[in-house]
C-alpha cells in the first residue's frame, strides 16, 4: 500500500437517509405530520401552507450552505452581532493602554485570552525549562517544539512512503500513551527579511572594501532577499487535563508533576519525529522562545528587530532581547466577518477539504508559497486522536448508520451512487484497522494569508483560495470565525478547532 497517499477517510458521521442524521430526519418527519393530517381531511389551503412550511424547514436544516446549514449560519450571525454590539470582537492590549502591571502575564486576544504559560521543571543536560501551555477554557495542556525538516521536494516515492509510515507510527504511539489528544503541525512561510545576513555582514565586512563591491553586493542582496522565502515549523502536542491529572499524581502533582509527565510524552514524540519523519532538529521551546514565536506570528515585520536585539545582546550590549508576554500579542485586534485585523496586518483563513481521491504527503506545498512581496502564508495540519473505546463505539455506530441508510435507499428504490459506495466501504473497513492497533483520527487543516493593511486583503484571500485549488484541494472560508482560524494556524499555542474544545 502507498502510505504516502492519505485516502482512508470519510464523513465524520454517516447519515441514515440522504445524508441526514437521526435528529434531523426525525424533525423533518414530525414536521410533515400536519401536512399528512391536512391531506386526510382534504383541507387543501392548510395543506399548501403546511407543505410550504415543511419545505422551508428542510432548506434550513438539511441543505448545507458553505459547509453548514442555514440555521447554523443564522446562529453564528446572531452571536457575532451580539459580540460586536457588546464590544467583545475588539481587543486592546493592557500594555497599549498603560495598565499592564505584570509583564509575565499573557495578554492575547480572542480564543487565546484564557491561556497561561508556565515554566516546566528543568530537563536534559542543559536544564532547559520547557514552556507548558495551559488552556483554561478547554482544560488542556500543550507543549510546542520548533522543528527543522529537509523538505519533500527532492525525495523519491520510497522515502515518501517511509515518512508516511513514520507519521502513522507517531499517531499510533500517541494513542498508546493514553495521554495525547491531538498533534498539530504549524508551518509559517514568509519572505526572507535578511536579518541574519545583515548581522553577519556587519561583523565580517571589512572597513576598506571598495565602494563598487559594496554596491554590487548590496544590490544582489536586495534582489535575493525579495526572492527568498524563510520557513518556520512547529509541532504542538495537546494533552487534556482529565488524563494528565491522573499521571501527575505519580510525579508530584501541580505544575511540576504535569511538567514531568509531559516530559515523558515529549521524549517519545521527539523520537518518532527524528526517526520516522526525518526531522533534523527538534527543540522544545522555553517561555521566552515561545513568546518570540507568538510575537512574530501576530507581527511578521517585528522579526528583524528581534534578531538585531538578540545579536546585540550576545555581543555584550545592554539590550533587552526578550519579548515579555504582556507585549507578545497585538496592541489591538478587530474581528470582521471575512477577515481578522491585528496591529498593522490583516489575515484571512480558510479550511482545506480533503479530496476524494486522497492526498499525497507534500501536496500542500503550493499553499505555503507567497505570491506577493511581504505576504505571509501559514498552515495548520492537525491530527486529533480518539481514545480506543470512543473509536470502537463511534465506528460501530457509523457502520450501523451506513447499513441502515443503504437499506432505506434500497427499500425506497434509490440507487446507491459510486461516491456513496466508496464512503460506505471506507466506513466498514475502519473496524478492521482499529482491530490491528491503528489510531482513529479526525484530521483537519487551516491555511492563512497575512498581509499589511495597505494591501487589499480580499485579493490576498482569493490568491490563497487559488493556491489551495491548485494543490488539488477545496477551500472553505472560516467566515465569522477568522480569529480562531488565525490563532490555530499561525500561533503555535495548541489552539484546537474541534467542536466542544473551545469555551
Amino acid at each position: 500500500m502507498d502510505v504516502s497517499v492519505y485516502s482512508e477517510y470519510g464523513k465524520d458521521r454517516q447519515g441514515f437517509f440522504f445524508g441526514l442524521s437521526g435528529p434531523r430526519l426525525i424533525l423533518l418527519v414530525a414536521a410533515g405530520v400536519p401536512a399528512v393530517w391536512a391531506l386526510g381531511r382534504q383541507q387543501w389551503l392548510l395543506l399548501a401552507g403546511c407543505a410550504a412550511g415543511w419545505l422551508l424547514l428542510m432548506l434550513l436544516v438539511a441543505v448545507p450552505i458553505a459547509g453548514r446549514p442555514a440555521v447554523g449560519w443564522l446562529a453564528a450571525i446572531i452571536r457575532f452581532g451580539i459580540g460586536s454590539a457588546a464590544g467583545w470582537t475588539v481587543f486592546r492590549a493592557r500594555a497599549a493602554q498603560g495598565i499592564a502591571e505584570d509583564l509575565d502575564q499573557v495578554d492575547l486576544p480572542g480564543v487565546l485570552d484564557a491561556v497561561t504559560v508556565h515554566d516546566g521543571p528543568p530537563q536534559g543536560p542543559d536544564l532547559r525549562r520547557v514552556a507548558i501551555i495551559q488552556h483554561h477554557a478547554s482544560r488542556c495542556w500543550a507543549v510546542t517544539a520548533a522543528v527543522t525538516h529537509p523538505g519533500l521536494a527532492l525525495v523519491d516515492a520510497a522515502d515518501r512512503d517511509s515518512q508516511g509510515a513514520g507519521l502513522t507510527a507517531l499517531l499510533d504511539a500517541c494513542l498508546r500513551t493514553e495521554l495525547v489528544d491531538e498533534v498539530q503541525f504549524v508551518i509559517r512561510s514568509v519572505p526572507d527579511d535578511g536579518a541574519e545576513r545583515e548581522q553577519w555582514l556587519a561583523r565580517h565586512q571589512p572597513e576598506g572594501a571598495p565602494v563598487l563591491a559594496r554596491q554590487v553586493n548590496d544590490g544582489l542582496a536586495s534582489m535575493l532577499a525579495a526572492a527568498g522565502v524563510r520557513t518556520e515549523a512547529f509541532v504542538t502536542v495537546i494533552v487534556p487535563e482529565r488524563r494528565l491529572a491522573r499521571v501527575a499524581k505519580e510525579n508530584g502533582r501541580g505544575i511540576e508533576g504535569r511538567g514531568r509527565a509531559l516530559g515523558l510524552v515529549m521524549a517519545e514524540v521527539e523520537g518518532h519525529l527524528r526517526t520516522g519523519l526525518r526531522m533534523r532538529q527538534v527543540s522544545w521551546l522555553t517561555s521566552p522562545e515561545l513568546a518570540v514565536a507568538v510575537r512574530t506570528g501576530f507581527a511578521p515585520g517585528d522579526r528583524a528587530s528581534i534578531v538585531a536585539a538578540v545579536t546585540a545582546n550576545e555581543h555584550g550590549s545592554a539590550v533587552n532581547a526578550g519579548v515579555p508576554w504582556a507585549m507578545a500579542g497585538p496592541s489591538g485586534a478587530d474581528l470582521a466577518m471575512r477577515h481578522y485585523s491585528h496591529d498593522a496586518w490583516n489575515s484571512i483563513s480558510a479550511t482545506i477539504k480533503l479530496p476524494a481521491r486522497g492526498a499525497v504527503i507534500g501536496a500542500l506545498a503550493p499553499v505555503l508559497a507567497p505570491t506577493e512581496p511581504g505576504e505571509r502564508r501559514s498552515l495548520l495540519v492537525a491530527f486529533p486522536i480518539l481514545p480506543q473505546t470512543i473509536a470502537d463505539r463511534e465506528t460501530a455506530s457509523a457502520e450501523w448508520a451506513a447499513d441502515m441508510g443503504e437499506e432505506l435507499r434500497q427499500r425506497a428504490g434509490i440507487r446507491t451512487r459510486a461516491k456513496e459506495r466508496i464512503a460506505l466501504n471506507r466506513t466498514r473497513q475502519l473496524d478492521t484497522r482499529l482491530a490491528t492497533g491503528h489510531a482513529l483520527t479526525r484530521p483537519y487543516a487551516v491555511a492563512t494569508v497575512t498581509v499589511a493593511k495597505m494591501v487589499r486583503v480580499a485579493e490576498s484571500g482569493r490568491r490563497l483560495d487559488a493556491a489551495i485549488r491548485r494543490a488539488g484541494f477545496a477551500p472553505l472560508r472560516l467566515d465569522l470565525a477568522q480569529d480562531a482560524g488565525f490563532a490555530a494556524s499561525t500561533i503555535p499555542l495548541g489552539t484546537s478547532l474541534l467542536p466542544g474544545r473551545q469555551a
